[in-house]
């Protein structure tokens, strides 16, 4: 891409007016698809999960809290890793800001994890979060929304993520649950990723990303919605603004960090 160095005010401003006309049909577009989303039919939850929290064991419709709606980030920290995702650590570095205003506009807010709850209450004090989150160790729930499969799963090709099948996995392969790069220092990038969360490539990709919603009415929880992969960009706050920086996102391989190892590695 070659950008124009020499420009007047009012060739960039011609530039930007043109763009503007792009970005507002991006934007009554994503309100279009917000409204779409909101009218998904809903499915009625029979199963009975439950999942410690810092407050004891609930049940899913305690998460909601008193609130009609609720949404989890499924949040990868399996029970081997020894730290969370990388990836999702730095999704949920803003968490903190906004869940507070979420449970006052009538939304419970949850990240959801398959660790046991003293793994991820230590990493959280580690991290220096507040947000809530609660720990589904030995629950189906990661399971049947489709951001946890097994490793018979994984070597029979039954995996369905990002409702997508996805081939026999026998040996390690370059997932692609975040973005795809080439490898760095003979090392592929899915490798790096693993080994910060303490674990080998299979292990790491078992658990995935992802956010569901769900509804409240009439005393029964409704799934809603769920997205996965890189249907969660828009909640990945520093890629809304490397958006907008002069580079963009300017990537090469796995540049961040859990945000207490930069300049440390």
């Amino acid at each position: 891409m070659t950008t124009e160095l020499n420009a007047t005010r009012q060739q960039w401003l011609a530039a930007r007016l043109d763009l503007l006309e792009e970005e507002k049909a991006l934007t009554r577009q994503s309100d279009a698809l917000a409204i779409k989303r909101q009218q998904l039919p809903r499915v009625r939850i029979g199963k009975q999960y439950r999942f410690d929290t810092d407050g004891g064991n609930v049940s899913l419709e305690d998460l909601f809290g008193g609130r009609s709606q609720l949404l989890v980030y499924h949040f990868m920290f399996g029970p081997d890793y020894t730290a969370g995702c990388p990836s999702c650590s730095s999704i949920a570095d803003g968490f903190n800001g906004f869940f507070l205003h979420l449970e006052n506009h009538d939304v419970a807010f949850w990240a959801v994890s398959r660790a046991p709850l003293a793994k991820l209450e230590a990493f959280k004090r580690r991290m220096d979060w507040s947000f809530p989150w609660a720990s589904s160790f030995g629950s189906d729930f990661n399971g049947d929304f489709s951001v946890w499969f097994s490793a018979e799963q994984q070597h029979q090709g039954e995996v369905d993520y990002n409702y997508r099948r996805e081939p026999p996995a026998p040996q390690p392969r370059a997932a692609r649950t975040v973005q795809e790069w080439q490898p760095r220092d003979n090392e592929a990038p899915i490798t790096q990723i693993a080994a910060m969360t303490g674990t080998d490539v299979p292990t790491y990709t078992r658990d995935r990303p992802g956010v569901s919603a769900f509804e409240l009415i009439d005393g029964a929880v409704y799934h809603s919605y769920s997205s996965y992969a890189r249907g969660l960009d828009g909640l990945w706050g520093m890629y809304q603004w490397l958006d907008r920086a002069p580079k963009g996102r300017n990537e090469t391989g796995i540049w961040w960090r859990h945000h207490d190892r930069y300049g440390k590695e």
